[in-house]
């Protein structure tokens, strides 16, 4: 499972419930580790000679035993700030790291998935609000796996559908799994063109379309749709903005976003630490490129805290209210 979060907006390796200390020796493993991945993996390989540089540093400053969220902190905020790859991180887990019982499978790091994607959090819907004029608001907080949180995303979207307009605020999205691609079936054409992905690995490309068919009534391709942004906004949330906007089905409404457009896979590098690890990018059929770095620029640039204000008001002259 590839993830299009984490960065800027969101870290999914939960922090640990106490501190534990790492010895320098753990250290400088998981950064040797780190920086041998990223000489392979890393899909931003204009990048790579500098971040190995970086983590050598880091080595040679590892001389006294830290605590290991600290210690993840800092290496990510190095890498990050070298890269400007807000999807580029190093994950702690205060429990040793078990390796997946099969090679297809994601690590698991304190219990994230569930945090972050599960009942706690409704697996991501904060909120849906039918205005006056049946407007509806949906807001949507994360993308779960479809394993977790498709059949709570699908309720969301059927509920939605009997709007005359719709407004989806990803202002505090910072990203997830695939159901990205669970939401644009209810809202474009079945079958449109999605998002192609490059994997450095393997160097191959793969390509995605919206779902043939999703599960209930839909929002259709017709209706007006407005998408809420913020510089929070990133990841797997930035390309559900970026595609309705290029496919021209939505006027995206509010700030700039993240430019987070490389999903990422855990990778060991020691004990207890995983490297996150950007190993594709992505790249939207209808423009040759994506968000990387520029985020997803609005057609109606607002501030965040503004943008439901103009967003209704924008819904309701479409539909004669």
């Amino acid at each position: 499972m590839r993830f299009l979060s984490a960065g800027a907006a969101l870290c999914l390796a939960a922090a640990p419930l106490h501190a534990a200390p790492v010895d320098e020796n753990e250290q400088r493993t998981a950064l040797r580790e780190a920086a041998r991945m990223i000489e392979d993996r890393y899909v931003a390989v204009e990048r790579v000679d500098k971040l190995v540089d970086a983590l050598k540093q880091l080595e040679r400053e590892a001389t006294t035993t830290v605590e290991g969220e600290d210690f993840a902190a800092a290496v990510t905020a190095r890498m990050r700030k070298v890269s400007g790859d807000g999807h580029l991180g190093l994950s702690y887990s205060e429990q040793p790291i078990a390796e997946p019982e099969e090679p297809s499978e994601q690590l698991a790091l304190n219990d994230d998935f569930e945090q972050w994607y599960g009942a706690p959090v409704n697996n991501g819907v904060e909120k849906i609000e039918r205005l006056v004029g049946n407007i509806m608001l949906l807001d949507l907080r994360a993308f779960p796996p479809p394993s977790m949180g498709a059949e709570t995303i699908a309720a969301a979207m059927n509920v939605v559908a009997q709007g005359e307009s719709l407004i989806i605020d990803l202002r505090r999205n910072g990203g997830g799994a695939e159901t990205v691609l669970l939401v644009m079936g209810y809202l474009v054409d079945p079958g449109s063109q999605f998002m192609s992905t490059y994997d450095r690995p393997s160097d191959t490309w793969t390509h995605q379309s919206v779902p043939d068919w999703v599960p209930g009534k839909r929002f259709g391709s017709d209706k007006p749709l407005y998408v809420l942004t913020s510089r929070r906004t990133f990841s797997a949330a930035e390309a559900l903005a970026y595609s309705l906007q290029a496919m021209g089905r939505a006027t995206i409404v509010g700030e700039v976003t993240g430019g987070g457009a490389h999903p990422f896979e855990y990778r060991k590098v020691s004990t207890h630490f995983a490297l996150d690890l950007p190993e594709a990018m992505s790249r939207h059929p209808l423009t040759g490129t994506n968000w990387q770095d520029v985020g997803v620029t609005p057609d109606v640039e607002v501030a965040q805290e503004n943008a439901l204000a103009v967003a209704l008001e924008l819904a309701r002259k479409a539909i004669g209210e």
